[in-house]
């Protein structure tokens, strides 16, 4: 098998980038509501929520990352990469739009405005608890952790990339949570709109590899044909972004 330098295959590389970068938006959305949650209601409900989200993320992962080794490498593959496909495929359309001006760029502190003022119209529980604090900063991080999960099973299903992967997302959580602590504000300045056209450009890569590994495709290259697959969705993406963009200039002048 081709190999890339420092013995890590292409596809250990991409697993761990693109479960990094995906943890990262992930994280960082997740951490804009604890943030509100902790500022406006107190951090002991918002820490709480959170803490407890993470522990039930963690058991679903031992519970249900196992089950994969009962279904056959090939479908397991087929079935990853169709969601792989259709999941970078969403998060790709939505940033393509958002580098084109179509729709609106995803504004972390407008976002953390708005869970503030949502947290400051709830109603207040009159006891120790908090319970509106607590859930929603447990949702918070259960919904965006939930994707994280799945990204890295998915990318590291067969087994080879499952432990990059699965560094490349506690990389993310890591730097998030240390920046989070540091400067108790949203992370405004991660430039997640381009993090989710990186993510969704390697994840439709990614998807297709395993897609034709799944149908017995010989890919040339091997993993190496994972770099390929990335640059031509790169380019393809780009291109739809300058046809998104004229479509709406032409729209605006008409």
């Amino acid at each position: 098998m081709d190999m890339i330098p420092l013995g890590i295959t292409p596809s250990a590389a991409t697993a761990a980038i693109a479960a990094f970068l995906a943890s990262t938006v992930e994280f960082v959305e997740a951490l804009t509501i604890v943030l509100a949650v902790g500022t406006v209601r107190g951090w002991r409900p918002a820490l709480i929520g959170g803490a407890a989200g993470t522990v039930l993320l963690v058991v679903l992962a031992i519970i249900f990352g196992p089950l994969l080794a009962a279904i056959p490498i090939t479908w397991l593959q087929l079935a990853v990469g169709i969601l792989l496909l259709l999941f970078g495929m969403r998060w790709l359309r939505k940033a393509v739009l958002r580098s084109a001006g179509v729709i609106a760029l995803h504004d972390e502190t407008a976002i953390f405005a708005e869970e503030t003022k949502l947290m400051q119209t709830a109603s207040r529980s009159v006891g120790t608890w908090d319970p509106f604090a607590l859930v929603t900063s447990f949702k918070a991080v259960v919904l965006e952790g939930l994707e994280v999960i799945f990204i890295v099973i998915a990318v590291g299903s067969t087994g080879k990339t499952l432990v990059p992967a699965a560094v490349g997302a506690g990389a993310a959580l890591l730097i998030v949570v240390i920046a989070g602590i540091a400067i108790h504000k949203p992370l405004a300045t991660v430039p997640e709109n381009t993090l989710k056209f990186v993510v969704g450009v390697l994840l439709s890569g990614f998807g297709v590899f395993w897609i034709g590994e799944g149908a017995g495709l010989s890919w040339p290259g091997e993993d190496l044909s994972i770099i390929g697959l990335i640059v031509g969705f790169l380019i393809a993406a780009l291109l739809a972004v300058q046809i998104a963009r004229r479509a709406a200039l032409s729209e605006e002048m008409s």
